[in-house]
């Protein structure tokens, strides 16, 4: 396969130097010009040579958008991206209708976002190239078979074959590259790794056992392996901190990584309907999830599986709320999420998949706040209204805890119930 090439084009010298540092280490053939004239004059030398382009939308005699209508009417095949400003609205929609973009990048523009959209679209055009090779294939193979009698039936069967096992290798592919995906964020390392597999398979059996049709069940799997895919761009330092820990700036950026995951995905059509469910995999069935605060089943089916069998692996893994939980702590907590975090229906699928309802334990008693006695150990986590662990599991209840519960009570406007055994002699 022959290097890719990218053509850069904006008249400010300073743009095309910083694109050329951002490449430089991807191998690519970089290409640049000062303007569309050039442009054009250097796409029609290079015979088609050119895979992707990028241009700058404000451009003196050519805008971005004339120019890339240019390059779409003669050059169909060559990927077209444009750099714009927040106040290029009107000129970045001509741009969309008569360019049809690829995607549009924001200036002052984000380096890991712009290697990843050049790198997903030039992945995007080889896959579209191998498709059309295989069906301009497909098409010459069926003239010949025209041709053929009834005594060729071994050359007809062979040429079948053929194509089968050009179809399951572009399957497989697709898939590679979703895995590829996948493991991106997984690389990074530390609790992270396998949870997205994990989460898939989980999501996929749950979605059997809710009796989803197979084409609902496959976008659920390919949700659950890339729904952490918007996280690529967060800190280290965050992308390992539990929720319950961050402060009001970091959960502003940390809840942002649905709507990202989403943008990442929609420009691949066979990816749409699980990027939808990535964007929606943090509401919560009472409706005070994100990103946008989604209730009930005005959540999509798919979405609200995913949010389970993410949520459960984070228990299980101690990216939730920072404390590792068994598989019988864990089931608890799903079994007390229900009809608040979690539809009632995906927690008795979910249940039902795993054993059935987890066990109450022993001598615990459910208790309002104004009874609690000093010396009493909680039974059950504690957890809040915006699903934050206030108190773990076996936390022993001491007098100035009780009135801070109390005072927190209050403060919330909302009955607290905390599940207890009585003290220890």
């Amino acid at each position: 396969m022959s290097t890719p090439t990218i053509l850069c084009v904006d008249d400010e010298a300073n743009i095309l130097s910083a694109l050329k540092r951002l490449f430089r280490p991807t191998g690519y053939r970089l290409l640049t010009a000062p303007g569309g004239a050039e442009a054009l004059e250097l796409l029609t030398a290079e015979q088609g040579q050119v895979n992707l382009v990028i241009s700058d939308m404000r451009m003196p005699n050519m805008d971005g958008a004339q120019f890339l209508a240019r390059v779409r009417q003669e050059w169909p095949g060559i990927v077209r991206v444009l750099l714009t400003g927040y106040a290029d609205v009107d000129s970045t929609v001509a741009a969309i209708n008569e360019g049809q973009i690829y995607r549009y990048i924001s200036k002052p523009w984000n380096e890991q976002e712009v290697l990843l959209t050049v790198r997903e679209a030039l992945e995007r055009q080889a896959l579209e190239q191998e498709k059309a090779r295989l069906e301009a294939l497909t098409a010459r193979q069926n003239e010949e078979l025209k041709a053929l009698n009834a005594g060729l039936e071994e050359k007809v069967q062979a040429r079948t074959q053929e194509l089968h096992l050009a179809h399951e290798r572009l399957k497989k592919s697709f898939f590679t590259s979703i895995q590829v995906f996948a493991n991106l964020i997984e690389l990074r390392g530390g609790q992270m790794a396998g949870h997205s597999r994990r989460v898939a398979d989980l999501a996929r059996r749950i979605g059997n056992q809710m009796s989803l049709e197979g084409r609902a069940c496959n976008d659920i799997f390919l949700a659950g392996l890339l729904h952490d895919v918007g996280k690529i761009g967060l800190p280290d330092p965050l992308l390992g901190k539990p929720e319950n820990k961050m402060n009001g700036e970091e959960l502003g950026v940390f809840r942002k990584h649905p709507a990202k995951g989403e943008q990442a995905l929609m420009a691949l059509e066979e990816l749409r309907p699980a990027a939808r469910l990535i964007r929606s995999h943090h509401e919560r069935f009472d409706g005070h999830g994100y990103p946008d605060g989604l209730a009930g089943l005005a959540i999509p089916l798919g979405a609200r599986i995913l949010a389970l069998a993410n949520e459960y692996d984070g228990l299980l893994q101690g990216t939730l709320s920072g404390k590792r939980h068994s598989e019988e702590e864990a089931r608890q907590l799903i079994f007390q999420g229900k009809s608040k975090r979690y539809d009632p229906a995906v927690v008795d699928a979910f249940l039902a998949l795993s054993g059935g309802l987890p066990e109450v334990q022993s001598e615990s008693l459910a208790l309002a706040p104004a009874d609690l006695k000093p010396g009493m150990v909680l039974a059950r986590d504690l957890i809040s209204r915006d699903g934050v662990l206030l108190l773990a599991t076996d936390y022993v209840l001491e007098e100035n805890l009780i009135r801070q519960i109390q005072d927190y009570e209050r403060s919330e406007g909302s009955r607290l119930v905390l599940h207890v055994r009585p003290a220890k002699n």
